[in-house]
């Protein structure tokens, strides 16, 4: 299935969750300082791997890096 991540196109297995997104993504293994929202709604690291995302999906996923 197709969804956007961070406004880029991307295909997805059908049934694939918000986890199966941040994977495709190569980041942080336990996702820290990561945020993610589907379609604007936040959605909590914990219910990551049993949100599963639609067909057209909008997935935003912020990483906070530290610097100055």
């Amino acid at each position: 299935m197709k969804v956007t991540i961070n406004g880029t196109d991307t295909e997805l297995r059908t049934g694939a969750t918000v986890q199966a997104a941040i994977d495709s993504l190569a980041l942080p293994a336990q996702g820290r300082g990561v945020a993610v929202a589907v379609d604007a709604e936040v959605v909590p690291r914990g219910q990551w791997e049993s949100t599963l995302l639609e067909e057209g999906s909008r997935v935003e996923v912020l990483r906070a890096i530290q610097g100055g």
